[in-house]
C-alpha cells in the first residue's frame, strides 16, 4: 500500500473521463442532469444546508480498524457526527452506505450504533463487504438493521417527495471482484419502480459504485446496467455509493453518480497505487481527505445539490 498519494492520473484509456476528484468541500447543482460548482465556504455551505429538504450520506466509517492508516477510525466517525449536530438545519434523516464495521465484530456495531446514534436522526443502512463478515453470512447485520428488508437487506421507501432505494451489491463478493445485484434483487426493483411517475425523483444507495469506476480494482458492478435500465425513465435520478473512499461524480442524461469520503481512512486515486486499500498521509492531511454528504431536494427543481464537507 502506498504511504502517500497526491496525484490524480487519467489512464490512456480514458477510463476516468468525466469523473471529478474533489480535495475540498464542493456545492453540486444539478439542473437539468447537468452539474455546477461553488467551493463550499460559509454562507454557501449554510445556505445549502438551510434550503429545501435535506438528508446526509455518511459512508464507511470501518469502526474497528486501528492501522497506521488511522489509528482511531471510532474517533473520526464521532467527529464527523459531530458536525452533523452542528449543523444550523436539521436534515431529515442520513443515511449509510456500508461499511459500518471493519470486522463484523458485534462490539464494532455495538459503538458504531452509540456513536451514529448520537445525531439523533433515524438513519437508513445498505451493507459494504466489512459488514458481511460473521460466521452466518452478513446474519448480524440483517438482524440489526434488516428487519423490514427484503432478500439480503433491500428496501425503499418514499420521503420529501422523493422514492429513496436502498441496494445490495456486496453479497459473495470476491476479493479484487465487482460488485453483483443479483435477479432476485433486480426483478425486486423492477417490481417496486413499476407504476411509480416519471417525474419522481429517485435516490439510489448502494456500497459499491454502480457506475465503473475502475474495473482492475473491482470498483463498479457488473449487473449495473439491467438496474440503470430499469431507471432510464425518471427525470432526475441520483445515485449514492462508498466502498472507494474518495469523492467522484459522474452525469449520464438525467443520472448523477456520486461516491462518498470515508470517515476512516482515505484510498489512492484509480491506477495511481499498485491496489487499492487505506492510504497513509500525513496526520495533518488526514482530515481533509475524511467528511460526509449533505443533500438537498429543492422543491420545483428538477435535481439535487450535493454538498461534500471535509471534516476539517
Amino acid at each position: 500500500m502506498p504511504d502517500n498519494q497526491n496525484s490524480y492520473r487519467i489512464d490512456r484509456r480514458g477510463a476516468l473521463e468525466c469523473m471529478v476528484w474533489a480535495g475540498a468541500g464542493v456545492v453540486w447543482t444539478l439542473n437539468g442532469g447537468v452539474p455546477t460548482s461553488s467551493l463550499l465556504v460559509g454562507a454557501t455551505a449554510r445556505a445549502a444546508e438551510g434550503a429545501g429538504f435535506s438528508f446526509l450520506q455518511i459512508s464507511d466509517s470501518h469502526v474497528g480498524f486501528n492501522k497506521p492508516a488511522n489509528p482511531d477510525a471510532l474517533g473520526t466517525l464521532k467527529e464527523a457526527i459531530d458536525k452533523v449536530k452542528a449543523l444550523p438545519a436539521r436534515p431529515a434523516f442520513m443515511i449509510h452506505t456500508g461499511d459500518i464495521t471493519h470486522l463484523s465484530k458485534p462490539e464494532q456495531f455495538d459503538d458504531a450504533d452509540k456513536i451514529i446514534g448520537g445525531a439523533s436522526l433515524d438513519v437508513h443502512y445498505v451493507p459494504g463487504e466489512h459488514d458481511l463478515l460473521d460466521e452466518n453470512n452478513g446474519k448480524a447485520y440483517l438482524d440489526r438493521y434488516g428487519k423490514n428488508a427484503k432478500g439480503s437487506g433491500w428496501y425503499s421507501f418514499d420521503a420529501g417527495g422523493a422514492h429513496f432505494v436502498g441496494l445490495v451489491n456486496v453479497t459473495n463478493l470476491k476479493a479484487g471482484g465487482m460488485g453483483s445485484l443479483g435477479d432476485e434483487q433486480l426483478a425486486w426493483l423492477a417490481d417496486d419502480l413499476k407504476g411509480r411517475s416519471a417525474s419522481t425523483p429517485v435516490v439510489v444507495f448502494a456500497h459499491i459504485p454502480l457506475w465503473t469506476v475502475y474495473p482492475e480494482w473491482g470498483w463498479g458492478t457488473g449487473d449495473s446496467e439491467q438496474a440503470l435500465t430499469l431507471l432510464k425513465r425518471f427525470g432526475s435520478v441520483t445515485v449514492l455509493n462508498g466502498h472507494i473512499h474518495q469523492v467522484m461524480q459522474k452525469v449520464e442524461g438525467a443520472v448523477t453518480f456520486h461516491t462518498a469520503r470515508s470517515t476512516a481512512f482515505p484510498q489512492p486515486a484509480p491506477g495511481t497505487a499498485a491496489g487499492p486499500g487505506p492510504m497513509l498521509v500525513p496526520a495533518e492531511k488526514l482530515r481533509t481527505m475524511l467528511g460526509l454528504t449533505s443533500i438537498t431536494l429543492k422543491k420545483g427543481a428538477h435535481g439535487l445539490a450535493i454538498t461534500d464537507s471535509p471534516l476539517v
